[in-house]
Parts: C-alpha cells; sequence; structure tokens
C-alpha cells in the first residue's frame, strides 16, 4: 500500500487554499502554514471581483507618458511615489517592455487560457462549503463620465469579445435601470456578463478553509523561518516558533511574502507589491446592486455583507512601504460626487498589497532548485479570480501530470 505524501503549503491566502485543496483531493496530507488567520489575507481587501475577462494587462501603449503625472499627482487612480522610484526603476522597465500591442495581446491570450476556466475549478472547491451565498449571482457593470473614455477602450473591448468574454455595451436607460441609484449619472457603460462578486471576500477564503480542515487538512498559524532542503529536494520547513514539519512535497503560494523563500527555491522574479485601497461603508443608505467600476475615477463599488465598499485604486509605493489610508480617503470623497446621499459617518479603510509581476501573469511552475517543491505566486490583481485554476494547475504539477492548458508561459524562468 502507497504512503499518502506529506505535502506542505506556504500561504493561507486564497491561493495556498485552493492548492490545499486541490492536493488534498489527489490523496495527499496536507499541511497549510500562514501566519495570519483564515481570510486575513490580500484578497480579504481585494474588490472582491471574479474579473474573468480582466486579462489585458496595466502596461496599455502610452503608458510611460503618463508616469511623470503619477508621481505629481497622488491623487490619482494610479499613483507613484517619487521616493519609490529608484528601487522600482528596473521593475519598470520590464513593465513598460510589455506596452506594445503585440504583446498585449499574448497576455491578454495567456491569461484567458486560465480565467476561462475558473467557475468549473471552483465549483467542486465550493460545493460543500455552508454558506453558498458569498459569490453572489449578478455581473458587473462598467461605467464612463464620457463617449471618449469608453472609445480609449473600444480595442481592448474588442480583444475581450475576441477572446470569448461576454461584453454588452449599455446606453443611460439601461444603466438606470439596471442599477436605480446611478440613474442619469452615465449615459456610456458595459455589462461585463461573465463577471460575479465573492460578497464577502474574508468569509470566502475562511470558508474553503474550513471545507480544507474538516476533511483532515492540518492549518499552523506560525511564520515559515526557511525551507530545509537535501540533494536538490526539500525536506522540510522550520517554523518561527521553532518546531520543524517534514514534508514529501513543498508549494510556495504566500503572495508577496514569497520573496523570502526565492534563494531556497533558486529563482530571481522581479515581484513587487502594489498598493490596493478600500474603503466600506457600512449603513450608507444607498443600495446598490451590481458591483460597479467607475472607470474614469479607477475605483469600483461593491456590495458586500459588510457594507458598501469602495475601492481598487492602484499604488506603486515600493518593498515594505507603509499603507497610505489618504488615498482611501480620497476615493470616498470621489464617491460622494457620484452618490451625494451616501452616509460616510461609518466606515473602515483598508489596504492589500497585490503581489505583481512586470508581465501581470502569475508564476506557476516547479523549482529549478528543489525537485519536489511547485510555486504559485505573482497573480496581481487576479488572486480571487485564479486562485481554484492555480490550486488544479500545482495538483497536476506535483502529481506529474500534463495540464489541459499550457503552463509555460507563466513559467518563472521567463524572467
Amino acid at each position: 500500500m502507497s504512503v499518502a505524501p506529506s505535502t506542505v503549503v506556504i500561504g493561507g491566502g486564497i491561493v495556498g487554499v485552493c492548492c490545499a485543496l486541490y492536493l488534498q483531493r489527489e490523496g495527499h496530507n496536507v499541511t497549510l502554514v500562514d501566519a495570519a488567520a483564515p481570510g486575513e489575507s490580500t484578497a480579504n481587501w481585494s474588490c472582491g471581483q471574479m474579473a474573468v475577462s480582466e486579462v489585458v494587462p496595466l502596461s496599455k501603449p502610452g503608458i510611460l507618458k503618463k508616469i511623470p503625472g503619477w508621481m505629481l499627482d497622488q491623487r490619482g487612480p494610479l499613483a507613484l511615489r517619487p521616493t519609490a522610484v529608484p528601487a522600482l526603476l528596473p521593475w519598470m522597465m520590464r513593465f513598460l517592455a510589455n506596452a506594445r500591442r503585440s504583446r498585449i495581446e499574448t497576455i491578454a491570450k495567456e491569461l484567458a487560457s486560465l480565467t476561462s476556466k475558473v467557475y468549473q475549478d471552483y465549483e467542486s472547491l465550493f460545493a460543500q462549503c455552508e454558506d453558498k451565498a458569498l459569490l453572489g449571482s449578478q455581473p458587473t457593470l462598467e461605467v464612463f463620465d464620457t463617449p471618449a473614455g469608453l472609445a480609449h477602450e473600444q480595442a481592448y473591448i474588442a480583444l475581450r469579445r475576441e477572446l470569448g468574454f461576454k461584453v454588452e455595451s449599455l446606453g443611460a436607460g439601461e444603466i438606470g435601470e439596471l442599477e436605480p441609484a446611478l440613474a442619469g449619472k452615465f449615459s456610456h457603460g458595459l455589462l461585463l456578463s461573465d463577471w460575479r462578486t465573492v460578497r464577502d471576500t474574508k468569509g470566502f477564503i475562511a470558508a474553503l478553509t474550513k471545507r480544507f480542515v474538516d476533511q483532515g487538512g492540518t492549518r499552523l498559524q506560525d511564520s515559515v523561518k526557511r525551507i530545509e532542503s537535501s540533494q536538490g529536494k526539500a525536506t522540510g520547513i522550520r517554523l518561527e516558533s521553532g518546531r520543524a514539519v517534514a514534508l514529501d512535497q513543498l508549494v510556495v503560494a504566500a503572495g508577496n511574502g514569497s520573496k523570502r523563500f526565492f534563494d531556497a527555491l533558486g529563482v530571481k522574479v522581479p515581484l513587487i507589491g502594489i498598493g490596493g485601497y478600500q474603503a466600506v461603508v457600512r449603513h450608507g443608505g444607498v443600495e446598490l446592486k451590481h458591483a460597479t467600476v467607475y472607470a474614469d475615477g479607477g475605483f469600483l463599488f461593491v456590495p458586500m455583507t459588510r457594507g458598501l465598499q469602495i475601492g481598487g485604486t492602484i499604488e506603486f509605493a515600493g518593498d515594505d512601504a507603509e499603507p497610505n489610508y489618504e488615498r482611501a480617503r480620497i476615493i470616498l470623497e470621489k464617491a460622494k460626487r457620484i452618490l451625494p446621499s451616501l452616509d460616510t459617518s461609518d466606515v473602515e479603510f483598508g489596504a492589500g498589497f497585490r503581489p505583481f509581476l512586470p508581465d501581470t501573469k502569475p508564476v506557476i511552475d516547479k523549482s529549478p532548485k528543489l525537485a519536489n517543491a511547485a510555486m504559485a505566486f505573482g497573480h496581481g490583481q487576479l488572486g480571487l479570480t485564479l486562485g481554484a485554476t492555480t490550486g488544479r494547475l500545482i495538483a497536476d504539477l506535483l502529481q506529474g501530470r500534463r495540464s489541459a492548458e499550457d503552463i509555460s508561459p507563466f513559467r518563472a524562468s521567463r524572467f
């Protein structure tokens, strides 16, 4: 009788817990390690979107001209802290190298090969979770201030449609009918029919974690001090508490925290954290039925169980930067212009530093140094979206099984 492999997953966020669940399905004895409590991860302070068609990278043509403005205008939807520029310069050069139209199309196609499988990959994981309402059923809206704003996106809208995603044009009447709170405020918009909203991001991750534990998985709330290895294989991990955990296989899925293990894994990957800010308005007195992307403002309105969440602004701040919650206050101020009756007397601010690579694609790969270790990090704004799909692909890698998708575009060696 074969013995089930003991597998350790470092990182208990959405990607890590999905990897743990998929490996558990393969018969592995899985230990999940994270210093934070279940749900207290970067994805908790995300916009909660299953953003299946958000495959166009940030590095759109013409972005180089915008960088000075990002440094000068710290109130804009995308900002660059001047103090972070020297350290970020090598990353930014790689980022700008992806701003060619041909690269945009290639990256979009590669990401779409994964995001097109999102719902079926989550279905089996989520089927036995108790709260089926965590994942909403409503599509997402995107609205624009002017026809010019919509016109500027037409090439990318066409690309999404070519890749099989559903994007429908909306006029003023249709926007008002779908979302009465926005009636008369916007005359140009889109219906992102295949997007869905996770109504409680913390609860979603916690529910998947509970299922993992209920099925016999072990979750340790501790930090990993180091990976131990011998003869080209990982043999265990040493925790900050001093405890040693032996293993047969290893997955590093710790978001920005994965950087601490790059030497052990034998990779040099340009991973940085990009700040995203949220303001959660409780008892705001304004009802929205759909998550709504305010394209020209650079943020979203997202109805969640904890309140109306307003967020999504992007900040290049550099490694180990402290959150600048003034950015959350700025988007709240902008939201009040759209929804003047919004009661903002009870507000909570939050921030998450999303793990980004210059081409906006994650690393999903085996370690070149440790034969029994796999890597899953760098998902950027698609961590929640691609959690289950990444878990499936990591299970394929560790089982030595060929995936249905070509995952060579997600190798760490591309850098």
